[in-house]
């Protein structure tokens, strides 16, 4: 007799640990990850002077479609004048968002606190002179949001990295190592006063690909880090010296291999703010695509691009404000579980709570029939409607008494109990989940 069942205890094997790529040690970062996998939802946010054209954020001039000289005139119309970091921040709790990632400095190397390493920041050069960061950290903080700090690692606008167009670089670092350890000393400095001023709980960092792990001294970056914070959580991309891997834009169809994971998403199509694209992704595709990423034990960043005043378009804080309600309502099933059932078990995102005998089913809006669940091998002690508490009645199909193959679960959600968007049932089990996961034979 061939047959397979998965405890619940085996299942989190499943979603143990995995270096993938990365080059730290998982084990012993499990403990300050921890916030990290209970979060489920951060807000990405890109502001720089790129927002006063409306173009891309520094990749215009980098593949030619501006020149650099006119990119960088961009810091004359940068005013923030109607910048609330408070509004910014009560924007994010709504959200249900238990982080948020600032854009601190892009690869055009605009700096939005005021540096003592060169001149080129927000404060010195542009009509809003002041620094946007230390307010808007002290905002979310007051909402016990996490502080993350995205910086890029290249700067294309400084003399002394050898970056610069998408066809053209200004020196080899190998012919000129001196001018190379220049640069490396200003990036280090930006970095150092980052840590020392706002002591982020996350680094999102970009721009690594231009290098090798050898050339950017990536486990240094990292160990300057850690030990100004040791709690402090590095995205996967310094050159695979980060914690966690960070898709970006397109969802994994695959469960991704390492523990700890990130999906970066735009509401619509560009990062920063482009007024003339108006492909707003809508509340249901937002919130649909961010029950798959916790599904898959997955978090979701979700992308704003404020204006250069300092807005916040109103198509971006309409989805917000409705992803927070759908997460008010469903936040038992969202935060602080644990990624759901295997592919084939159910045609739908799921989660389970950390001891795994609650299974939560993600039920997309106006759904007719009944839904089923495949090689379930728990007795089902109740199920009812999260948001609502309605209590529904399973019902088993095929099984038969002598055989170990559990029969079929069928539940029947009816319209009247239905979210607009997305329905979240709650089952409770007898005890930690247990998969069948054989061929139905009995041989």
């Amino acid at each position: 007799m061939k047959r397979l069942i998965v405890a619940g205890a085996m299942l989190l094997q499943l979603v143990k640990p995995v270096c993938a790529q990365q080059k730290t040690d998982p084990e012993s970062i499990q403990q300050k990850m921890q916030w990290f996998a209970d979060a489920k939802l951060g807000i990405f946010i890109h502001w720089g002077i790129y927002a006063v054209n409306g173009i891309d954020e520094s990749w215009s001039f980098h593949n030619r479609k501006i020149s650099h000289p006119d990119y960088m005139k961009q810091l004359k119309g940068f005013t923030a004048k109607n910048y609330d970091p408070q509004a910014w921040a009560d924007l994010v709790k709504e959200s249900g968002a238990r982080y948020a990632v600032i854009t601190t400095k892009h690869h055009d190397g605009v700096a939005l606190w005021e540096t003592k390493f060169g001149k080129l920041d927000v404060v010195k050069q542009t009509p809003a002179k002041r620094d946007l960061l230390t307010p808007f950290y002290a905002a979310i903080r007051k909402h016990g949001i996490k502080a993350g700090a995205y910086y890029s690692l290249l700067d294309w606008t400084n003399n002394d990295y050898p970056g610069f167009l998408k066809d053209s670089s200004r020196y080899d670092i190998k012919k000129e190592p001196q001018r190379w350890q220049k640069f490396m000393a200003f990036n280090n400095g930006q970095m150092n006063e980052i840590a020392t001023k706002f002591n982020p709980d996350l680094w999102w960092f970009d721009g690594d690909w231009e290098h090798s792990a050898d050339e950017w001294n990536a486990p240094a970056i990292r160990s300057m880090l850690l030990k100004h914070n040791p709690n402090t959580i590095i995205n996967g991309r310094l050159t695979g010296y980060g914690d966690y891997d960070t898709p970006e834009q397109n969802f994994p169809v695959v469960r991704p291999q390492f523990h700890w994971w990130e999906l970066c998403m735009t509401i619509n199509n560009n990062w920063g703010y482009q007024p003339q694209d108006t492909n707003w992704k809508t509340p249901y595709e937002v919130i649909t695509i961010f029950a798959d990423a916790i599904s898959n034990g997955g978090n979701m960043l979700l992308d704003i691009g404020p204006k250069e005043d300092g807005t916040i378009p109103p198509q971006q804080v309409s989805v917000l404000k409705e992803l927070g309600a759908w997460n008010k309502k469903h936040d038992s099933a969202i935060f602080g579980t644990i990624g759901g059932l295997p592919q084939g078990h159910f045609y739908g995102p799921t989660t389970l709570s950390k001891d795994s005998t609650t299974l939560y089913l993600f039920v997309a809006g106006n759904t007719t029939g009944p839904i089923m669940i495949k090689g379930l091998d728990n007795k089902i002690q109740s199920v009812k409607v999260v948001g609502n508490g309605t209590a529904l009645t399973p019902k088993i199909v095929g099984k038969i008494s002598w055989s170990p193959v559990p029969g079929l679960v069928y539940i029947s959600v009816p319209a009247n109990v239905q979210d607009k968007y997305m329905t979240v049932l709650e089952l409770k089990l007898d005890k930690a989940v247990k998969l069948y996961r054989g061929k139905g034979g009995l041989n």
